[in-house]
């Protein structure tokens, strides 16, 4: 099943070139570009994860900036869903104006239909998706042991979190590598 949110979602996947002219128009229209990534697409979820701050004072002849946003979104997190989020910061309106999807899992299982019987003869249809099966971190063919929090200085500096396959890759650690807690010994004493 393919999951079809934003615009251009019943389209074939759009080529780099084409994610390129998209932000050109939404950069010549004054919007800010943001990346989103998620591993739980459920159509309700429109909050998903950022990649990084959305860039507000890019010039149409800066969209290789966005460019090369959307190939590190799609290299630390190629089993996730990754969309372009194009949003109108101008005073009174302050909307998301354009989404599209520019990466998806290599398969997508789909969602099913759980009915629920209440009383009166009410029914309640919830949509569930299959992925939700696996915790997070082990869904889209991940390995696991990934959470889905991300430190909130990776927004700030556009890394891989710990939800990624790629996390400690970018100054050449190893996932495994924790950093030491600061001794508080002598704090507070007189």
């Amino acid at each position: 099943m393919r999951i079809s949110q934003g615009t251009f979602s019943f389209l074939p996947d759009l080529t780099d070139e084409e994610i390129d002219k998209q932000i050109k128009y939404a950069l010549s229209n004054g919007w800010a570009v943001m990346l989103e990534y998620t591993d739980d697409p459920h159509p309700r979820n429109f909050l998903w994860e950022m990649w990084k701050q959305p860039e507000f004072d890019l010039e149409p002849d800066d969209s290789d900036t966005a460019m090369q946003d959307v190939h590190a979104c799609r290299k630390a997190y190629p089993n996730h869903y990754v969309k372009v989020v194009c949003y109108d910061p101008r005073l009174g309106v302050q909307t998301s104006k354009l989404s599209f999807i520019v990466n998806r899992p290599d398969e997508e299982p789909g969602f099913r239909l759980e009915r629920e019987e209440s009383h009166d003869r009410t029914i309640n249809y919830t949509l569930r998706p299959y992925v939700l099966d696996e915790p997070s971190g082990r869904r889209y063919g991940n390995e696991g042991g990934l959470t889905s929090q991300r430190d909130p200085a990776g927004v700030q500096d556009a890394m891989a979190g710990v939800d990624s396959p790629e996390h400690g890759k970018e100054d050449g650690a190893s996932a495994d590598d924790q950093p030491e807690a600061e001794s508080d010994e002598g704090v507070g004493e007189s």
